[in-house]
């Protein structure tokens, strides 16, 4: 069976992901801070009958991180790595002006860093699997110039700019960025707590990251709600 690591995973676009790929058979190595909802998690995808990992921890530590990669290689190697673990920097959302610059080094830190070091660490077991990829979750504030995601988007737009290289450097493998869109999580509720509209659950973009693995496009930078009415 293939193999997936997925940062962030209890919750959210991460928890989705993790229930999506385990009804396709995968098996799975999770990572989340808070070990309770992380359980809670596995028990859902592990009902599927996939193997399941738990490893609870900080993805900018870089033992946790060989942790992860050294759990997926236990069940067989790495042929998928998803970062979507984010840090919005700070909660609420607040302008550039009085961004607290720890906040901003948190983003960067669990944004960008972190996903460089997975994948470090990931990739020969990535080059050895027989269709090995990466998966980055961005966001339009990445590419659109909204007020008060200055710090958040910064991070994001590095992200995508990593994985485009990461792409040349490694044509053996597929690396995709992927902006979900709009979405119900935690992540945002704490971005804008006054932004009651309702929002798409993070169940419903899924099909668009599953469409990359089915038909493996080229690397490069998808939108979620393209792919999905692509598909329609």
């Amino acid at each position: 069976m293939p193999v997936a690591i997925i940062t962030g995973a209890s919750k959210g676009l991460g928890e989705a992901l993790a229930r999506g790929l385990a009804e396709r058979g995968w098996d799975l190595v999770l990572d989340a801070r808070d070990p309770v909802p992380l359980a809670e998690a596995a028990g859902l995808v592990s009902a599927h009958g996939t193997r399941v990992t738990v490893l609870p921890g900080d993805v900018t530590d870089a033992a946790h991180r060989a942790e992860l990669v050294a759990a997926a290689w236990r069940l067989g190697g790495v042929d998928l790595v998803v970062h979507n673990a984010s840090a919005l920097g700070a909660e609420p959302l607040v302008p550039l002006e009085e961004l607290p610059l720890d906040g901003l080094r948190r983003a960067l830190e669990v944004n960008l860093v972190a996903a460089l070091g997975l994948v470090q660490e990931a990739l020969p077991l990535l080059r050895s699997a027989a269709a090995g990829a990466v998966l980055v979750v961005s966001s339009d504030a990445a590419a659109e110039a909204y007020p008060t995601w200055g710090g958040y988007g910064a991070s994001k737009a590095a992200l995508d700019q990593l994985a485009a290289v990461l792409a040349v450097e490694e044509p053996g493998l597929r690396v995709w960025s992927v902006d979900p869109g709009d979405m119900a999580t935690d992540l945002y509720a704490a971005a804008v707590p006054d932004d009651d509209d309702p929002r798409p659950e993070p169940a419903t973009v899924v099909p668009a990251f599953l469409r990359l693995l089915d038909e493996r496009p080229a690397s490069g930078r998808y939108g979620a709600p393209a792919l999905l009415e692509e598909r329609r």
